[in-house]
């Protein structure tokens, strides 16, 4: 059974893009041999993400993000079953401010403002 988990999450320090870059190449890796699926929004010192695929590798994920020392007040916005993906195409599609883009970055959807990516309204829906 497939399951969908949304969360927000504050920075814990300052992200240049080189350490974004870092950590989307890293996410994606990691999410694809756990077969993991999602979006990562970074505005303004807070994360906001999506991850969907298997139950308990949702959960196996689930648990590491809260270890995760880059990012902390972690607050579950949603977590349910479904039954198809919404980013079955991207380990880690990812979005911010488009003076973050680093040549080469995959699943990147540059923000033109201060609202929240259309794609991780796809989750909530």
């Amino acid at each position: 059974m497939l399951e969908r988990l949304v969360y927000e999450s504050r920075a814990t320090g300052d992200f240049g893009t080189l350490h974004l870059f870092h950590l989307l190449t890293h996410s994606q890796g990691r999410n694809e041999r756990l077969q993991i699926t999602g979006h990562l929004l970074y505005l303004n010192g807070r994360f906001t993400q999506c991850i969907e695929g298997p139950g308990d590798r949702v959960e196996t994920l689930w648990q590491a993000l809260q270890r995760d020392p880059r990012h902390d007040q972690i607050e579950l916005l949603m977590r349910r079953p479904v039954t198809e993906r919404v980013f079955s195409e991207w380990s880690m599609a990812f979005s911010t401010h488009a003076s973050y883009y680093v040549h080469g970055m995959r699943g990147f959807f540059p923000l033109d403002d201060e609202e929240r990516s259309p794609l991780i309204a796809l989750c909530s829906a």
